[in-house]
């Protein structure tokens, strides 16, 4: 009697046991899937915003060519990774040039200007966005870190300042994980010029504003005049001691994206 009650005792106590160890597993079981699943999730959708970042920057190298005149048309292919592609944007450049005019009477510097739309490419893809906006690559991340993934064309050598303005035009869009197809197709450019001048100031208005000042400020050494946070723009001048050209490349693009 004495030892069938010990035996049960045992039995009892291994269940006791096994159950507290299965608790255990499946407690452990449920926090690894709790933790990782986000976890592997966010890797997923950095992974994803790495390749279409990448993918965008192959985008600019073929789109400029249509820019710059090199190609009338270009088409590139995009990996959607479930997010969304669509032309769109009200961004714009402003430009004002003191150019001296030797004709005047008397001679002396005057203002002359020019503004445009430019508009963007853009995918976003959570509360991340990348965006082709006037030959460069911007990228927004958690709707605050704005960064510059690739430079515009902007070239200043031997006193020659050229500055291209690539409108966009068009409205289509798309979302989903399948391949989506932009073509650009070039429009009639023109080229400005302007001489002799003293003074460029520039205003952008973006919603990467705060990349297009750091590209001004440190790469073109433009002074920075005004940041407006409300109306997303920026504004930078500078002064030339020796005159120079200024050449502006205004290049619509008619984009779709099929």
């Amino acid at each position: 009697m004495k030892e069938n009650l010990v035996r049960s005792d045992d039995a009892v106590s291994e269940m006791v046991d096994f159950g507290i160890i299965l608790s255990l597993i499946i407690l452990a079981m449920t926090i690894v899937i709790v933790g990782a699943v986000p976890l592997l999730e966010h890797m997923q959708e950095t992974q994803h915003t790495k390749n279409i970042r990448q993918g965008f920057e192959i985008l600019a190298l073929n789109v400029n060519k249509v820019v710059m005149d090199s190609a009338p048309s270009q088409s590139v292919e995009l990996k959607m990774y479930g997010g969304s592609l669509s032309v769109t944007g009200d961004s714009s450049i402003k430009l004002t040039f003191k150019e001296w005019n030797s004709s005047a009477t008397p001679p002396a510097y005057e203002p002359r200007y020019f503004e445009k739309q430019m508009r963007t490419i853009e995918y976003s893809l959570g509360d991340s966005v990348i965006s082709y906006e006037n030959t460069g690559v911007w990228a927004k991340y958690h709707g605050e870190n704005v960064v510059m993934v690739s430079h515009p064309f902007f070239i200043f050598e031997n006193n020659v300042l050229i500055i291209p303005v690539s409108t966009i035009f068009g409205s289509s869009s798309t979302s989903g994980k399948g391949i989506a197809h932009i073509t650009a197709d070039g429009g009639k450019k023109t080229i400005y010029n302007y001489q002799n001048v003293s003074q460029v100031n520039v205003t952008l208005t973006s919603g990467f504003y705060k990349a297009w000042e750091r590209y001004l400020n440190e790469t073109l050494h433009m002074q920075i005049e005004s940041v407006d946070t409300s109306n997303n723009s920026v504004h930078a001048y500078k002064n030339y001691q020796k005159n120079i050209d200024v050449f502006i490349l205004d290049s619509p693009l008619d984009v779709r994206i099929d």
